[in-house]
């Protein structure tokens, strides 16, 4: 797709309630949603797909990281480390990815997901779990706030995939913890993360605006569902869809590249 080819905002408006929907529910901002689907099924290039969804992340990120900070779930010491580390790293990702190649990007987002998808089956955290907070375990939240900073500009994720695991597996936080945890992080991600893709018009505001608000209406309503999934099937249906969607991604390449 081209600047000049501009999508209805019909199904925008259903992949921006698909993408609330899931952020809610698992924490994400919905870009690992949100670019395959904007590229697959509204022929969106990758690198325009990247930039859009960054920007459309923020309105469901700033809705959902509410309604889990109502329920009390967000360290909010946590989230301004990452935050602080998320938004120089989402301008290098911007940076980056005006200069990186289309293809490469695909694949290395393919390669991305097959690694989440893994992992999502040995972290499996209790309810009752707590962040231990420390100076080390600080500076720590702040370098994953920078990497994830960066995939977030680089292949248009919200970088929830990458800070609810890392949360849980390594920081000892509870799945809603850190879903909440996260969503509030992606805040300032998005903000820094667009801003930069705007200079160089990487991202299409107008389709974001459609996703972005349809997906605020949604993403509260998943917030309230996460609460009544047991931890252990919240991952199964995380790793189940993201394996899906790397699977059609996969086919979809292959088949190109075969012409």
């Amino acid at each position: 797709m081209d600047h000049t080819s501009r999508p209805a905002i019909l199904p925008l408006a259903l992949l921006g309630a698909l993408t609330g929907m899931l952020s809610g529910l698992f924490g994400i901002g919905g870009g690992v949603i949100l670019v395959p689907m904007l590229v697959m099924f509204l022929g969106f290039q990758q690198r325009l797909a990247a930039g859009t969804s960054v920007a459309a992340i923020l309105p469901a990120a700033v809705v959902g990281g509410i309604g889990y900070a109502v329920q009390g779930n967000v360290d909010w010491i946590a989230a301004v480390a990452l935050a602080a580390g998320v938004i120089g790293g989402a301008q290098l990702g911007s940076f980056l990815l005006s200069r990186v190649p289309t293809g490469f990007l695909r694949w290395m987002f393919m390669g991305f997901l097959a690694v989440v998808v893994v992992s999502l089956w040995f972290v499996v955290p209790q309810r009752g779990d707590e962040i231990s907070m420390s100076v080390l375990n600080a500076i720590l939240l702040v370098v994953t706030g920078f990497i994830t900073g960066v995939l977030s500009g680089l292949l248009g994720v919200g970088g929830g995939v990458v800070v609810v695991p890392v949360l849980m597996f390594f920081f000892g936080a509870s799945d809603l913890v850190a879903k909440g945890t996260s969503l509030i992080m992606l805040i300032p991600g998005s903000i820094s993360g667009t801003i930069g893709n705007a200079r160089r018009r990487n991202v299409d505001l107008r389709a974001a605006a459609v996703l972005g608000i349809a997906a605020s209406l949604m993403s509260p309503i998943g917030s309230v569902v996460a609460t009544h999934i047991p931890p252990f099937w919240s991952n199964v249906a995380f790793s189940a869809l993201l394996a899906f969607i790397l699977v059609q991604m996969l086919l979809t390449t292959l088949r190109k590249r075969g012409k």
